[in-house]
């Protein structure tokens, strides 16, 4: 069962996001500085009005045309200080925001690569994608605009209480009154915003998982004429996710409406207050039209962080989904005192080993024991659900053993790196994965910086350079997703090249002929046992005839290991291998 996903509290998430600013502290630092100019300058032109309105209706033989153009030329250097102020923060700090949303990426990939299979196991590729591209989309707004926000909104706030105080501290006290109030519930419609944005997020990423899935085996879906229930299946969760934006959309309607009868209240209380006090003289006209002046920025302030708050609730939303993925616990890791593998001769054995899978607590060894010898041939075969893929995946420590040890040369498998142990362990798979680009590529992707005679040298000896010089592109040749564009035989031969390359001492075959045609599996048959001389190998197989020239046979059960021998000998015990063979022989 899948472990239900941690969650974070607010304080949380910004203490774990925070570092992510220490490389862009200049930039930081300009930016907030570009914001206090703008708002400064924002925060002067109420005064200037101020001064004009008092100043005309007190005196106005004294207001001459020269001081309203020293002023008019003011306010115009203001206006250029905050046009190039705001063009810094409107290019650096997204840049800036861009940069932190390519660092955490960067770090949910990375860590990704660390996971141990039984995460994959539990967690939707689409699911996956959706946290390290659509959520850290977000994140650039928020890293950009929300200590930028904040920080604009403190200024006004402190600066406006200030100025407003100075002037009328009867309706300064009214406006400021009403204020936390108005605080008080948006953060309430903000703390139901988060909810329903986590739940938006979680869904799109099971959208996009499911699209993935049905698209990915469209093949299998045309074969039984299922679009109908593929459609079927699409509009569920498509129609769940219209639900949950509308539910989103209605909280976002609360919370614009409570702030414009926010607005609507701190205006009336201007007007109302404002007019009272000044047919009493308590307030002048000027100061009256400063006032209004300096409520519209505190309102238009007020509004704009609550417009931001849809936009932080998301980037707290992609945080939040991108920590998840960071705290995911990293099962298989190198121990300290982990060594690098240097050339091994391939001598393995299994000591006491139990293993079950982390996830469900599935029980698949008890107490196995096994030796292989440096360059033994090593056959496996038993029932499925016997085990035999989960102990060639122990080898390289796709997971690691509940209980007992497994030993390569006499030391244990954990006394080394990762990296060097399975770089010294070729694996052919029975499902052949290729990546997206031409063969050569996938070919060289057994090692790194190899040279195009290396490449083709290992293709001849896979048996492959003969296909591959007949294509139209030769080693060019653009393979399709998960190759496509090829054959089973064909992506097998390369897949088997691409181990030729990387040249290991130990190769596991894991049923790497089941799935070809007679033909195919002749060619790469005569590839495997090519790539088998002087290795140590391993093979799981469910055609026999394909391990009947092994130096010995293993037979893998619920119970264990119940049979070994050669192909004779085991032949001669008229056991269970004895039954899988003449099966077999009755089937052809």
């Amino acid at each position: 069962m899948r472990k239900e996903e941690k969650t974070y509290e607010s304080k949380e998430l910004l203490q774990r996001f925070s570092p992510y600013f220490k490389n862009y502290k200049f930039v930081l630092f300009m930016d907030l500085f570009c914001a206090a100019l703008t708002t400064l300058c924002e925060l002067i032109l109420p005064l200037i009005m101020r001064y004009i309105t008092n100043e005309g209706i007190s005196n106005l033989a004294a207001l001459s045309v020269n001081t309203i153009v020293r002023l008019g030329i003011l306010y115009l250097l203001l206006r250029i200080i905050e046009c190039a102020a705001g063009y810094y923060m409107a290019d650096m700090g997204h840049v800036m925001g861009a940069s932190i949303e390519t660092d955490m990426r960067r770090d949910a990939y990375c860590h990704l690569q660390k996971l141990s299979d039984t995460y994959y196991n539990n967690t939707k590729v689409g699911q996956i994608m959706g946290r390290i591209t659509n959520d850290l989309f977000d994140v650039t707004e928020f890293a950009h605009h929300c200590p930028e926000e904040f920080f604009i909104a403190g200024i006004k706030i402190v600066v406006s209480f200030i100025i407003l105080t100075k002037v009328n501290v009867g309706l300064t006290v009214i406006i400021f009154l009403i204020l936390p109030l108005m605080f008080f519930v948006c953060m309430k419609l903000n703390f139901r915003m988060k909810s329903v944005f986590r739940k938006q997020r979680s869904h799109i990423g099971e959208l996009n998982a499911r699209i993935e899935d049905s698209l990915l085996g469209h093949k299998v879906v045309k074969a039984f004429a299922n679009e109908d229930v593929e459609k079927a299946k699409f509009e569920v969760d498509n129609s769940k996710f219209l639900d949950i934006k509308r539910v989103s959309y209605r909280y976002m309607s609360q919370f614009q409406i409570g702030v414009k009868v926010f607005d609507g209240l701190m205006y009336l209380s201007v007007l109302v207050a404002g007019g009272v006090f000044m047919v009493k003289e308590m307030i002048s006209p000027g100061d009256l039209v400063a006032y209004m002046l300096y409520v519209t920025t505190l309102i238009a302030t007020i509004r704009r962080i609550i417009e931001f708050a849809e936009q932080f609730q998301r980037g707290m939303t992609g945080i939040e989904r991108f920590l998840q993925i960071m705290d995911a616990d990293i099962e298989i890791f190198d121990e300290p005192d982990a060594k690098e593998m240097e050339n091994p001769k391939g001598n393995i054995v299994f000591e006491n080993v139990e293993f079950e899978y982390p996830d469900d607590h599935n029980q698949v060894f008890h107490s196995l024991n096994l030796e292989i010898k440096a360059g033994e041939k090593v056959a496996i075969v038993g029932p499925s659900g016997g085990g035999k893929t989960t102990l060639c995946n122990l080898i390289p420590r796709f997971y690691d053993v509940t209980k007992g040890n497994i030993y390569i040369d006499g030391e244990n498998i954990k006394k080394f790196t990762l990296k060097s142990l399975r770089q010294n362990i070729g694996m052919v798979q029975q499902d052949v994965y290729l990546f997206s680009g031409t063969i050569y590529e996938n070919i060289a992707y057994g090692k790194q910086g190899a040279t195009k005679e290396e490449v083709m040298a290992a293709a001849q000896q896979a048996g492959a350079h003969e296909f591959i010089e007949k294509l139209k592109d030769g080693y060019d040749t653009y393979v399709g997703e998960r190759g496509v564009k090829l054959s089973g035989g064909q992506k097998q031969r390369i897949s088997i090249a691409r181990v030729f390359l990387k040249n290991p001492p130990m190769i596991i075959l894991d049923e790497a002929t089941s799935a070809l045609d007679n033909e195919s599996e002749f060619a790469v048959a005569k590839s495997l046992a090519k790539l088998s001389e002087g290795r140590t190998t391993l093979t799981i197989a469910h055609r026999l005839s394909s391990i009947k020239n092994s130096d010995r046979i293993l037979v893998l059960t619920e119970e264990g290991i119940v049979e070994e021998g050669n192909h004779e000998s085991l032949l001669e015990l008229k056991g269970i291998y004895h039954h899988f063979y003449m099966t077999a022989n009755a089937l052809k």
